[in-house]
């Protein structure tokens, strides 16, 4: 029913809870709450509503992934983000954690992300009176002599309760009371001697053996308590008690000391003799369980080393030494044991929170983690300072008291390093310095902040004219220092013209490669270079672009023969040059001049004499076109003298054209004349030939094909003619053209043939025979080859009837010769 009672005490029991913030030039902020529950509280018991008393949201909570980080000690705090309330995890017992400390608290921290955040709790565990006072030992015993003077101490073991404050070792009670009393006597340590001092003589012979029970009391609420008996032998006389040389002895020992190693001695004398002058020494029960530690020599009163000492876990020991004679009369003295502290802990780094990531425009002082760093070593052995590798953007500081966080220190670039691998490294200041480290790998997200860059300012493209449209003329090329899609280059056309015509019916860049596609046909002679702009954009939000100017040279390609200019060729009037015949070798006759619109060699021309009346005349420069007699003229060579020039371009195939240069060897211009005249009209003869050959030709492929045409008009005419003269009963009127004769042979024709036509039903098996004069059908054509058709019907109409076999009719035919 107590632990009941207790409990249900506890949580009634007020809530204390201290809030209060500390922001720091960092952009994690540490805050502090504290709060104060019993020990021994069951699982799920709430501590405190975290989010009210920190200010923060719920939302908060969950986004920013919040949990408890305790270091390397146990974990018995939960957080419950959907509720932003502290909850115990694990049963508390305040003895486990602090024993004797008081006051005694949990420390953690509440670790929050996006920004990092950090809040430091810390809940007091009070505590409850769940243990009893408790002496080592169910039993002591004593042998006194009878002879004990009255005031005589005889040191008792102390009880120990786990528990602290009210709820402490409060008082002892020892029964009966007949022949002793209970003495406490506190110590400067805060603990105390208990005593039993003799106030009655004793009497062997009345009563040999004394029994007493010693009981101790806590202050809780209710009450517990524990109990020792003690067994009294009464010895015959022992006057004198052994005595310390001191009350207290201290002592120090290094915790890294071995086992067995002497601590210190201590020294007891009794003035009796003999065996009432024995002194043998023990360790008393104490709290700090140093008689688990050390171990005194009974005889010589020598402490030595029986276990592993720790200065991280204790550091110092109260021994209590006592020292009693075979008579039973005893003394009690203490030892201080203060343990040195050797540098034997490498300093502890806990990652609080960290983060993997981190963009490359984060500002700088941006936390990426947050560590605590525990060395439980004392004075210099603890003082722990920490340090990071050389040649990271990166700095650590101090946060706090043991905190520290790994922030950046200056601004950050992908493109130069997209990787850092910290190593934190923190040494405490023992000799010899012990050190510990840990290696954070940060990785640099990337931002779009470079722009695609060309591998050259500008670009020069070569394409020869009379292309073919769709070929790649080049290839421009960018490069984006960035990563993935913002380092995606795609490639545009700016717009722009050229002569007046937008430079997209030039060219075409491709949006992936950056290859330029010719369009068009180029012309050398129309466009010898053009420039356009290409932009280079990368794929970024927003994206970023540069550009850069092609220029597109148009190379010259032998498309164009030689135009002579001079001579001139006209068809209709002739030129001729007249060399005397008095001139000189080497007179210069003419010169032809001939350009040619391509460039370079290919525009380079070379001048041949093809033909000529007389070769051994006539020379041709063949790099000017002069055109030189090569020796003297003479009597014997002819007036008329053509030549024949070719005129070749340098190009590959070369091209050429020719020109007649006629030349007139005479003094004199009637002679020239004379001459020049026959060769013009046979010139002409020549020329009016080849035409009417041409024009006769045309005639008559016209006259073929229109007699054709017209032959064709009359078989249609004629078969449709018949099939309305056998299918229609209307007469016919009979026209009679002009130059008419009558029949019967008066007219103009000289014959006169007669036709008897019989026709059955059926048109297609009729027969004709030739028949005499009068008949009653005529067909009559005039000389022009036309004529006209006069059916007379008879007055009985042998086809109205549908039986009939025949149809008998005559026709006369009178032709009339023309002329």
């Amino acid at each position: 029913e107590a632990p009941f009672s207790l409990f249900c005490n506890h949580r009634t029991m007020r809530r204390q809870v201290l809030l209060f913030s500390l922001v720091l030039h960092l952009s994690s902020v540490i805050g502090q709450v504290s709060y104060s529950i019993p020990e021994e509280m069951p699982s799920g018991f709430l501590v405190g509503n975290i989010a009210q008393d920190l200010g923060l949201d719920i939302k908060r909570l969950k986004s920013g992934k919040a949990r408890v980080y305790t270091g390397d000690s146990a974990g018995f705090m939960s957080l419950n983000k959907e509720r932003g309330v502290l909850l115990i995890k694990d049963r508390i017992d305040r003895e486990a954690i602090c024993r004797q400390t008081t006051p005694c608290a949990l420390h953690f921290q509440i670790i929050l992300e996006n920004p990092m955040e950090f809040y430091s709790i810390t809940v007091e565990i009070t505590d409850i009176n769940d243990n009893p006072p408790t002496f080592e030992k169910n039993e002591v015993s004593f042998k006194i002599s009878e002879s004990a003077v009255i005031g005589a101490k005889f040191v008792l073991d102390r009880a120990i309760d786990l528990d602290v404050g009210k709820n402490d070792l409060q008082s002892y009670e020892l029964k009966p009371t007949d022949n002793f009393v209970l003495k406490r006597d506190s110590q400067g340590d805060g603990t105390e001697k208990v005593e039993m001092v003799l106030q009655k003589h004793l009497d062997r012979e009345r009563e040999d053996m004394i029994d007493l029970v010693l009981t101790a009391f806590d202050g809780g609420d209710p009450q517990m308590s524990g109990t020792i008996r003690i067994f009294i032998t009464v010895l015959d006389a022992n006057d004198n008690a052994p005595v310390f040389t001191q009350s207290t002895y201290t002592a120090t020992v290094f915790e890294n000391a071995p086992e067995g190693t002497v601590v210190t001695g201590v020294t007891a004398s009794d003035a009796d003799h003999g065996t009432n002058c024995r002194i043998k020494y023990s360790i008393a029960n104490s709290l700090d369980q140093a008689h688990a530690l050390f171990q005194i020599n009974e005889d010589s009163g020598e402490i030595k080393l029986i276990g592993n000492i720790d200065y991280e876990n204790a550091r110092n020991y109260h021994i209590h030494i006592r020292a009693s004679d075979d008579g039973g009369l005893t003394d009690s003295c203490k030892v201080i044991v203060e343990i040195v502290d050797v540098n034997d802990n490498k300093p502890t780094i806990n990652i609080m929170s960290k983060t993997n990531m981190i963009s490359e425009h984060s500002k700088p002082s941006t936390v990426v983690a947050m560590m605590n760093v525990q060395d439980p070593d004392s004075n210099e052995n603890g003082k722990v300072h920490c340090f990071i590798n050389e040649n990271t953007p990166l700095t650590i500081m101090s946060a706090s008291n043991n905190f520290y966080s790994l922030v950046t220190g200056s601004e950050l670039d992908r493109e130069t390093a997209s990787e850092y691998n910290i190593t934190v490294t923190c040494s405490d200041e023992g000799v010899p310095s012990l050190s510990s480290s840990v290696t954070l790998t940060l990785q640099i997200s990337d931002v779009n902040d470079n722009a695609p860059v060309f591998e050259r300012s500008s670009y020069e493209a070569y394409i020869v004219e009379n292309n073919t449209p769709g070929p790649s003329i080049f290839t421009v090329k960018a490069r984006d220092a960035d990563w993935n899609q913002n380092a995606r280059v795609s490639y545009i056309l700016e717009d722009s013209s050229v002569n007046g015509v937008p430079v997209s019916s030039y060219v075409s860049v491709s949006a992936d490669s950056g290859v330029i596609h010719a369009v068009r046909s180029f012309d050398y002679e129309q466009i010898k270079d053009f420039h356009f702009r290409v932009k280079a954009q990368d794929g970024g939000s927003p994206p970023l672009s540069s550009n850069v100017t092609v220029k597109v040279l148009i190379q010259d390609q032998n498309d164009n023969p030689p135009q002579v200019l001079y001579p001139v060729q006209t068809g209709g009037s002739l030129v001729a040059e007249m060399v005397p015949r008095s001139v000189d070798v080497g007179y210069l006759v003419t010169k032809v001049v001939a350009v040619d619109v391509d460039s370079g060699q290919n525009a380079w021309l070379s001048y041949k004499l093809q033909k000529a009346t007389d070769r051994a005349l006539f020379e041709v420069g063949l790099q000017n076109g002069e055109i030189r007699t090569i020796r003297q003229v003479t009597d014997k060579d002819a007036v008329k003298q053509r030549l024949t020039v070719i005129v070749e371009d340098n190009g590959q195939p070369s091209r050429s054209a020719t020109v007649i240069v006629n030349v007139a060897v005479a003094d004199s211009f009637p002679e020239v004349l004379s001459e020049f005249t026959d060769f013009t009209q046979d010139k002409e003869y020549n020329d009016n030939l080849t035409f009417y050959l041409v024009l006769a030709l045309a005639v008559v492929s016209f006259l073929f094909i229109t007699c054709l045409v017209v032959i064709i008009s009359v078989k249609i005419y004629r078969w449709r003619q018949s099939r309305v003269m056998y299918h229609s009963n209307l007469p016919v009127i009979p026209y009679y053209p002009p130059r008419y004769s009558d029949t019967l042979g008066t007219g103009t024709l000289q014959h006169v043939y007669n036709y008897e036509v019989c026709r059955t039903t059926d048109s297609r098996k009729s027969d004709c025979k030739f028949g005499g004069a009068g008949s009653q059908n005529v067909l009559i054509m005039d000389p022009s080859s036309t004529g006209t058709m006069q059916r007379i019907q008879s007055e009985k109409n042998i086809l109205d009837e549908p039986d009939s076999p025949l149809e008998v009719r005559n026709m006369r035919l009178k032709k009339t010769n023309i002329g």
